[in-house]
């Protein structure tokens, strides 16, 4: 990897004229410039931007946090921030929160002795006293608040959607699983389907879950089971514990979706790669990533008259999980 010394010896220069350069900070001769942004374009050298950052008391430094990047669903978040920071010449220090309060206060000390000038948070903890003593702007992403920003799916209406569709395929003793109670965007969803269901006047059952982790999605699918084994519908609280669930269901002998229907939340990429491929709710999770960078550069800005909640709608994906609707007419 090229340094500034390297740059300054192909230019033929001295390393304090990079630097001058690179902060544009004092004279240098344009003739000067053009050797040295040639001799960076040739060696491919990348400014170390926290220390440009220090140097200038300037940063094109973001901070984003994730409450569980094992998650498939949160990388795809990530991506679309990524995507808009990037076009926008602003880089990521991305923190993986594992759902813990000690681990997002820790990155988001990290943060700041990074010097970045803004943070997108998609963790699970959005009313802790951490955020409000930030001197920088905060944007929630896939998360609601009172006091922030945010971007966010219409989670009352996925619910809903989840519930209507379990519903018109004949589903009689539904299991719906709710995701953490701090976490409003999953009890939206969970409200959506409840009142979809009472509505309908069918019988439901209801799992408590505490997370949304990658790790205890197999230990929900068993307990689903063992609780209910007449279910014959499951409105997940996202794809990963649908995938957990549709392998328990058929490690038990049960036909999906002749026995058991399940729709899943988010429609991750890994969804449609099951068998069978999984029914489920989709959120735009790139678009929302996309929408939270260009809502946080706004913030940096100071721009003003903008929507500062933006919620994108969802939609039903069916695939082979779900029975067909005239199946049952």
């Amino acid at each position: 990897m090229a340094t500034i010394k390297d740059v300054a010896k192909e230019a033929g220069v001295s390393v304090a004229t990079v630097s001058r350069t690179l902060n544009d900070n004092g004279y240098v001769h344009e003739d000067t410039r053009k050797l040295i942004n040639e001799a960076i374009k040739k060696l491919n050298y990348k400014p170390n931007e926290v220390a440009r950052s220090l140097y200038k008391k300037k940063s094109r430094l973001i901070g984003l946090l994730l409450p569980d990047i094992r998650n498939p669903f949160f990388p795809e978040l990530a991506r679309g921030v990524e995507d808009e920071m990037q076009a926008c010449d602003f880089r990521l220090i991305i923190g993986n929160a594992d759902e813990k309060k000690s681990k997002e206060r820790d990155y988001i000390q990290t943060f700041k002795q990074n010097n970045v000038i803004g943070i997108i948070t998609a963790t699970n903890h959005t009313d802790i006293s951490h955020y409000e003593n930030l001197s920088l702007p905060v944007v929630f992403l896939d998360r609601t608040s009172d006091q922030y920003p945010s971007v966010y799916a219409d989670g009352l209406d996925g619910g809903g959607i989840a519930a209507n569709e379990m519903v018109a395929r004949g589903c009689k003793r539904i299991t719906l699983l709710r995701g953490p109670v701090e976490v409003q965007t999953a009890q939206d969803r969970f409200q959506g389907a409840i009142n979809s269901l009472v509505k309908a006047n069918v019988n439901f059952n209801v799992i408590i879950t505490d997370s949304f982790a990658f790790g205890d999605a197999e230990k929900w699918a068993k307990e689903l089971f063992e609780k209910y084994p007449d279910t014959d519908g499951v409105i997940a609280s996202n794809d990963v514990v649908a995938a957990a669930i549709l392998h328990e269901a058929l490690r038990r002998g049960k036909s999906v979706p002749a026995d058991l229907q399940i729709i899943g939340y988010d429609d991750i990429p890994l969804s449609r790669l099951l068998f069978p491929p999984l029914s489920t709710i989709k959120q735009p999770a790139y678009e929302m990533g996309r929408e939270a960078a260009k809502l946080l550069i706004r913030l940096i800005n100071n721009e003003k008259g903008f929507e500062q909640n933006i919620q994108l709608p969802v939609a039903f994906i069916e695939r082979q999980t779900t029975r067909k609707v005239e199946e049952n007419g």
